[in-house]
């Protein structure tokens, strides 16, 4: 019987028909409407010679073993399921999940340290804690911060990955990809897609060789699961799964079922929230208490705007809206950057990286827009008034 990772459709299907139905391709011949979770740790086996000889081969390319699982921290088919879903949805050939986006960075890191790679180009802003395990060193990496003109002149014969993020955390800038990907030289482009999703952009089709997502957000898409996730081509996937089955950051099975699910809605989610999110930049562009304005061009659902006055005044006032950090839920989050997100960067690059101490971040949920604009437009009044 053919699994979910191996069947392929016969015809390239819409993207909003495959987040319904990738991963999910096998269940109606096994009699199941909805994906079972497994939670089992580890599995039968009386064959052990056949065993060593699966481990073996996993040892040697990274590949997962075929037949019956053998080892959660190896692999799991609920885990799995969701992994063939985001591949078919990134255009690659595979997608490894890990526990957070943060694990799946650092296996991406280990990979290419693994090779003597240590040295990453990179393009500001990052999501804060990307910044930080760059800057730092926590792995070994040595980081060469540049714009993305300067990438090709920043390579050295140890680069191991060029990193961007577009649109960026927090100030929506974006870069040509395609652009980027042809300054990488032989260098893999690694493009973190949280905020985009494949509904907006499909980095692969642009010459990216990986994407990086923090599933905890728009594949997740409900505040209640925490997850990353590296699509790629398989040889990649490999070396990826070898460390995970290593250093441990594995994904929950229940985590795995939930962001399966999530992926399901994800083309309706993403659309309607980029519509209100529009809606909320164009009004608050005409704001005179909003300064400037930051909305991508390829949309979305992030909205982040500089305000003259107090921006902690603004976090304090929202009613509607919950003050929190992450983003990509059902409902709308607001933070102050500079404060929680990006705060364990350095203050003068953060700033230098555009990400100002009155810049808001504002992920739009589903909510009625015009219930968010007088949410935010009150908490506005209140700043304009102790201003």
């Amino acid at each position: 019987m053919e699994t979910a990772r191996t069947q392929s459709p016969t015809r390239t299907r819409a993207l909003a028909t495959e987040a319904v139905h990738a991963g999910r391709d096998d269940l109606a011949e096994q009699g199941l409407h909805v994906p079972p979770i497994d939670l089992s740790t580890t599995y039968p086996s009386a064959d052990s010679r056949a065993e060593a000889a699966r481990i073996d081969a996993f040892a040697t390319t990274g590949a997962e073993p075929d037949g019956p699982p053998v080892y959660a921290r190896l692999g799991n088919p609920t885990v799995a399921r969701f992994e063939t879903a985001l591949a078919r949805l990134e255009g690659t050939e595979a997608a490894v999940a890990f526990a957070s986006g943060m694990a799946a960075l650092s296996a991406v890191l280990l990979v290419r340290a693994s090779l003597g790679l240590r040295h990453v180009v990179a393009v500001r802003p990052l999501y804060g804690c990307s910044d930080h395990l760059l800057t730092a060193g926590l792995l070994g990496s040595e980081v060469t911060w540049t714009d993305p003109a300067g990438i090709a002149e920043a390579l050295r014969p140890d680069t191991g990955l060029v990193l961007v993020e577009s649109p960026a955390n927090p100030t929506l800038a974006e870069v040509d990809l395609r652009a980027v990907a042809h300054a990488c030289g032989s260098a893999p482009l690694l493009v973190d897609n949280t905020f985009a999703t494949p509904v907006l952009q499909r980095p692969v089709e642009h010459g990216a060789r990986l994407v990086l997502h923090s599933a905890t957000k728009y594949l997740g898409g409900h505040g209640d699961v925490l997850a990353g996730a590296v699509a790629c081509d398989e040889e990649f996937a490999g070396r990826l799964r070898q460390v995970r089955f290593a250093t441990g950051g594995v994904l929950h099975p229940l985590a795995g079922y939930l962001l399966l699910r999530g992926l399901a809605t994800l083309p309706v989610r993403v659309r309607a929230a980029s519509q209100t999110a529009a809606e909320l930049a164009r009004r608050l562009a005409a704001d005179p208490r909003v300064e400037r304005v930051h909305y991508p061009r390829i949309g979305g659902a992030m909205v982040a705007f500089e305000v003259y006055g107090d921006p902690h005044a603004v976090i304090g006032g929202v009613r509607l809206v919950t003050p929190a950090v992450s983003l990509g839920s059902v409902d709308s989050l607001i933070q102050h950057p500079a404060s929680i997100s990006h705060r364990i960067v350095d203050a003068e690059d953060r700033r230098g990286a555009g990400v100002s101490d009155r810049l808001l971040r504002l992920s739009v949920g589903l909510e009625d827009v015009t219930d968010l604009l007088d949410d935010v437009l009150q908490a506005l009044d209140r700043t304009h008034a102790a201003h």
